[in-house]
């Protein structure tokens, strides 16, 4: 399609610079507000909506005893210039003296380890910063789903303690499905992506993407880690 790379399973189903700009980042969209809807329900936020498709997140919720602020897609402000200060989701929790710092990425599933410890680098000075100025133990919570499904190990402790508390197998679900859309609209190596999630998941494809992809995801047949 680009013929500037090797056409690879991993090129094609996460690296394609035509996709990039786009499609790609739509798994990402669909990832955050997933989170940001569980994490408002999970202190007590009322939100509008009460299911999550559709959730539109608003950029500061403040939980009923006004003890848990969520903002969303927010810059921190500091006293003297820090990079990476915008996170999707940061939770301040002054009842527990808490601060955690929410980032998201999907990508080629080879590159999930490599990346959770590049999120964690990336926030050392602003975790620093906020502590001193926030008086809060303050740690960064990186989400990282391969664009099939593939998450390291640390996942299920990241996202096992209120307020991020989560299913994982749930953000495998709409990462995968966010891939398969994109192929499936684009029109791109589709038989490509069948092969790649029919050796993963040791399923048989036949017609539309999407449709096989529901089917994994309702038989649960996601559930692989990168080791």
């Amino acid at each position: 399609m680009c013929k500037q790379f090797d056409e690879t399973v991993e090129h094609i189903i996460s690296a394609y610079p035509v996709l990039a700009k786009e499609q790609y980042i739509k798994g990402h969209d669909k990832v955050c507000p997933q989170l940001h809807f569980n994490m408002c329900k999970e202190v007590g936020i009322k939100l509008d909506n009460e299911h999550r498709y559709g959730h539109v997140p608003n950029s500061v919720e403040t939980s009923i005893d006004s003890k848990v602020t969520i903002l969303w897609n927010q810059q921190v402000r500091t006293d003297r210039t820090i990079p990476n200060n915008k996170l999707v989701i940061i939770i301040r929790d002054n009842k527990h003296g808490t601060c955690m710092l929410i980032d998201v990425a999907i990508l080629g599933d080879g590159n999930v380890i490599k990346k959770e410890a590049q999120k964690i680098l990336k926030y050392k000075d602003l975790i620093i910063k906020i502590q001193r100025m926030w008086n809060v133990k303050a740690k960064v919570i990186p989400v990282i789903i391969g664009a099939v499904g593939a998450i390291s190990k640390s996942l299920g402790q990241y996202l096992s303690n209120r307020p991020v508390k989560h299913e994982i197998k749930d953000l495998q679900k709409t990462a995968i499905l966010g891939t398969a859309h994109t192929h499936t609209h684009t029109h791109t190596h589709t038989h490509t992506l069948r092969k790649v999630l029919m050796q993963k998941y040791k399923t048989c494809f036949t017609g539309e993407i999407t449709l096989h992809v529901a089917q994994i995801v309702h038989t649960e047949q996601l559930h692989h880690c990168v080791h």
